[in-house]
């Protein structure tokens, strides 16, 4: 008998003789086993399991709930998928990456191709699909290897993620391609610590094209570093895939940066490595420091933009933290409920501005709560009167975007941020608002450091300008300084 087949034979014994963590890990494999988790398939000696042909036996199973058809529940399906994906579900992602590539007959009504990719691209970048588990060491010929096989059936699942998305990407306008990675950025932005740290890697050219670890597999299969010949490297290397996220040190610096301003410790010791890890990557700390302050995530809340089913997105990114809920307090008691009303107007919910909840019927309110996919509650909650408001001021609305402005340079409604308070009153002062560029004019005469320089010259133009339009208090103000240099040259 050859040392490989006495490891075979010999498993159960060794396992007893190694002691109660060998007993563990064999109790949790045969616990994986029982969920249906543990049987992706065998492989034989020297043969990558993915070059076989049983693609079925390949694939990790998924629940009957997942992969049923669904097509009378299609939405809350859809919605329940959407949720776990947005808390990180590896497998989640997934099946969201192939329901909107329609692969599914019965999914032919919801294909979104930049839905899609975003998908397969987040599941990529989850540590849930390569970091290894129930890793055993055989010892002798076969070494370190998996104990249930769940190892290999994500490998698998991670190579055809890679293979999907490198086609779809390769299909796409660069316009497309940028919607993919702010759609990716967005989401992993709502993750705090953890999403900033996975962003981080997929900047950081000392990690794989998805942020795993260079040695990984299929990380190295998409750059063409596998087996083969120099051409037949390249030729199978995922080049659309592997370009999604440009290599920058500058941009892993500020993922890893703001990371550490959520409070994470973990997040800090990772940007103090980050620092050692390559030559002058310390030297960019005080121009990352400035550049954190300006960052803003890509939107106010994931695109709203439903397949042609009519099938919405739902609006995963809801608030959490003590922050995010007293702010939401606020919207009860220091936001005129008139505001929310002339959002809603705009948006063609209404035709008249209502001034308090009771105006608006149970119809109205279940309308918005339809376009930001929420359930039908026939209820205003707080977070939909922010929501209101946000969807408003996306859309164009000048008045909104002032609203919204102010509500995150005071903190009502969401957490106080002076980046993206400045942002909007940038926005809103484009379309003409006289309030908007007062509030600029501020920024620029006091200096918010990182958002706006002092500017004093700027701040007096802008005050001028607001002053002409006919905003108040800097007309005001305008009038003092005209009177003075009236007296200035009646002196002469």
């Amino acid at each position: 008998m050859g040392e490989g087949e006495g490891n075979k034979t010999d498993h159960g014994r060794s396992g007893r003789s190694r002691g109660p963590v060998a007993i563990a890990a064999i109790a949790g494999a045969l616990a994986l086993a029982a969920l249906g988790m543990a049987s992706c398939g065998d492989r034989g000696e020297g043969l990558r399991f993915w070059q076989r042909t049983d693609t079925a036996s390949n694939a990790c199973p998924r629940p009957a709930s997942l992969t049923g058809s669904e097509f009378n529940a299609q939405e809350t399906g859809l919605r329940a998928l959407r949720r776990a994906a947005f808390r990180g579900d590896f497998f989640a992602q997934l099946e969201l990456g192939s329901r909107y590539a329609a692969i599914r007959a019965t999914d032919k009504n919801i294909e979104d191709p930049i839905e899609s990719a975003t998908w397969y691209a987040m599941a990529l970048a989850n540590d849930e699909g390569y970091a290894p588990i129930n890793r055993v060491d055989r010892g002798g010929f076969g070494g370190w290897r998996p104990l249930s096989k769940y190892d290999d059936c994500r490998a698998f699942e991670r190579h055809m993620a890679y293979q999907r998305l490198d086609r779809q990407l390769g299909q796409m306008t660069r316009e497309e391609q940028e919607s993919v990675r702010d759609r990716v950025v967005y989401v992993l932005s709502t993750q705090d610590a953890e999403g900033f740290r996975t962003l981080a890697r997929l900047h950081d050219g000392l990690y794989g094209p998805f942020g795993e670890p260079e040695d990984n597999r299929e990380a190295r299969e998409a750059w063409g570093r596998g087996g083969g010949d120099e051409r037949d490297r390249r030729r199978r290397g995922y080049l659309a895939a592997t370009s999604l996220f440009p290599r920058n040190d500058v941009d892993a610096y500020l993922y890893n940066y703001l990371a550490v301003q959520t409070g994470d410790v973990g997040a800090y010791v990772l940007m103090k490595d980050f620092e050692k890890s390559a030559p002058r990557r310390d030297q960019y700390s005080r121009f990352v420091e400035a550049k954190a302050r300006q960052w803003t995530p890509p939107f106010e809340f994931y695109p709203n933009e439903a397949p042609a089913s009519g099938v919405p997105f739902s609006d995963e990114s809801r608030p959490r933290g003590d922050a995010y809920e007293y702010a939401l307090t606020r919207m009860g008691t220091e936001l005129p409920f008139i505001h929310v009303g002339r959002a809603l107007r705009y948006l063609g919910i209404t035709e008249t501005a209502a001034t308090r909840p009771e105006d608006l019927s149970k119809r109205q309110i279940e309308t918005l709560e339809a376009m930001l996919g929420h359930p039908m509650e026939s209820r205003l909650s707080y977070l939909e009167r922010v929501r209101a408001i946000q969807l408003a001021a996306v859309n164009g609305s000048s008045e909104a975007q002032l609203v919204l402005a102010v509500m995150y340079a005071e903190g009502i409604g969401l957490p106080a941020d002076y980046a993206r308070a400045f942002k909007w009153f940038d926005e809103a002062a484009r379309q003409g608002s006289p309030e908007a560029k007062f509030a600029m004019s501020s920024y620029f005469a006091l200096g918010v450091s990182g958002v706006a320089d002092q500017d004093k010259a700027q701040a007096v133009a802008l005050r001028i300008d607001s002053a002409l339009s006919g905003f108040g208090p800097s007309a005001a103000r305008l009038q003092a300084v005209l009177a003075q240099v009236s007296r200035s040259q009646q002196r002469r």
